[in-house]
């Protein structure tokens, strides 16, 4: 077993998950991932074992068929699979962020129709607030809903959903100005509906189109897309919570648990840059002894692994918080903000290490040089998450008097 990132106070239950899921990576995900990225197919096997292993439905409780498992659980599992290929943890991450907000937010109703199917991976997610001109400003969203009797029309165009393609349902972030007087703060005139659809591209039911798959330098593999509303017809029983106006809570309450998704992420990827580095560092021999006989090269590593092991703590954190029921902005934003960070910094070092050689597609550290960045903007930029923690530090150090 790893001597870095491990984490205290598992049940067995929590170590028994985590150990089928670290066997599923090597075994399963490891050996292709590169050939599979740089081919950039979608994952379809491994996929249906995630199925079969029942994470689709991890955190989803057992009244609805998952497994009830807790915040940390999850982003413990997502960082086992970053660690085996970063795309893979993009295809559930979307799944669970749309199962918890339907959990937290949704009407019984739509608890019931989803979470069951949801569980099974039978029904998939996606969510869907960005658009092409809006970037990290989502206060500034124009996509819109108007209401017709008893159904909302839909027109805009949303940007940057994972899984756009492959999910059946998607969370869509849209304005609704209905109820809310003119001059109303435009994050209390947003509402979430839940979409259903086909899988696929084109016009995927009338009204929507998913245009086809966005071509990136990294994070290949999922499907990343625009979707474009034109007269989209939506029945009331689609708002999330039933309530038009809370979308934008709703939505934020869901991007706490992709933060931590994400700081998962970047601590799996991290962790496998350090094993890849180290071990290439034992094999390579220059000036008649292996690199990692250098200093230059144990600093390097010392440096890694420390690295490694702050990122993983504070991830650890941000979700043991959420799932004790406190406000985890703070824990999340931090979090988030130093494993993407780090994450960056020790693929690099990895890639240094490894010399010519990394710059080879034949090297797993290519694909990892190129996966690193998505984290930096991934669920909120660096600068979004340092704004975010600045605030709320003001809010807990205010002067008094």
């Amino acid at each position: 077993m790893a001597r870095l990132a491990q984490t205290a106070g598992l049940t067995d239950v929590q170590q028994e998950i985590l150990s089928t899921v670290r066997d599923f990576v090597d075994k399963e995900i490891i050996p292709v991932a590169t050939e599979l990225e740089h081919r950039d197919e979608y994952p379809q096997e491994i996929v249906d074992g995630l199925k079969e292993l029942g994470l689709f439905g991890l955190m989803i409780p057992e009244e609805y068929g998952g497994l009830g498992e807790s915040l940390l659980t999850y982003a413990l599992c997502v960082e086992e699979i970053a660690r085996g290929w970063m795309s893979v943890s993009g295809i559930i991450n979307t799944h669970f962020i749309v199962a918890y907000m339907i959990k937290q937010h949704g009407t019984q109703e739509q608890k019931d129709h989803f979470l069951p199917r949801m569980a099974l991976g039978e029904t998939r997610g996606a969510f869907s607030m960005s658009e092409p001109a809006l970037g990290s400003d989502v206060s500034a969203i124009t996509s819109k809903a108007v209401k017709d009797g008893e159904e909302y029309v839909l027109n805009g165009q949303k940007m940057w959903l994972t899984n756009g393609g492959t999910s059946n349902l998607v969370a869509v972030l849209v304005r609704s100005d209905e109820g809310h007087p003119e001059g109303t703060a435009p994050h209390k005139s947003m509402t979430t509906f839940l979409v259903e659809k086909e899988p696929g591209f084109g016009e995927v039911r009338p009204g929507l189109t998913i245009p086809g798959k966005i071509d990136k330098m990294g994070y290949k593999g999922v499907d990343t897309t625009e979707l474009i509303m034109d007269g989209l017809r939506i029945p009331a029983d689609r708002v999330l919570g039933g309530t038009t106006g809370r979308g934008f809570y709703q939505m934020m309450d869901g991007v706490e648990v992709g933060r931590v998704n994400v700081a998962a992420r970047g601590c799996g990827v991290a962790q496998r840059a350090f094993e890849l580095g180290v071990s290439y560092a034992q094999q390579r021999h220059t000036f008649g002894k292996a690199i990692a006989q250098h200093q230059a090269i144990q600093f390097k590593l010392a440096e890694m692994a420390t690295k490694v092991e702050a990122a993983h703590a504070m991830m650890v954190n941000a979700a043991r918080k959420k799932d004790s029921g406190e406000r985890n902005d703070l824990e999340a934003g931090m979090a988030k903000y130093l494993a993407s960070e780090y994450c960056k910094e020790v693929v690099e070092d990895a890639f240094r290490i490894h010399g010519g050689y990394g710059f080879s597609k034949e090297y797993e550290i290519e694909r990892l040089y190129r996966e690193a960045p998505m984290l930096l903007i991934g669920e909120g930029t660096a600068e979004i998450q340092k704004m975010i923690i600045g605030r709320r530090l003001l809010e807990e150090y205010r002067l008094q008097g």
